[in-house]
């Protein structure tokens, strides 16, 4: 197992609410699942992915928990390009 070096970008996972602490209004599924954050940061030390590690995120907070990902990059998007909204914002220009 190759070791992560102190400083580099990483992202942790820390339970919020283990399932035995979330609401029991919750639907019956969610409610069997923990509440998990992921927060990415610079590692303060040397480590190996699964262990439990701090971190510093960008604005400087500590956080601890366990490392998952090493560089981890935004996977999300706003859905695909809807043409009618493409002009949104420039009729005027055209009209000129």
């Amino acid at each position: 197992m190759e070791k992560i070096s102190k400083g580099t970008w990483v992202e942790i996972e820390q339970v919020i609410l283990t399932p035995e602490q979330r609401a029991s209004t919750l639907p019956e599924d969610t409610k069997k699942t923990p509440y998990m954050m992921r927060i990415s940061g610079f590692l303060t030390m040397d480590a190996n992915m699964g262990d439990e590690v701090e971190v510093k995120s960008i604005i400087g907070r500590s956080h601890i928990g366990k490392l998952i990902t090493v560089n981890p990059s935004y996977s999300h998007s706003f859905g695909k390009t809807v043409p009618e909204l493409l002009t949104i914002g420039t009729e005027a220009e055209h009209d000129r």
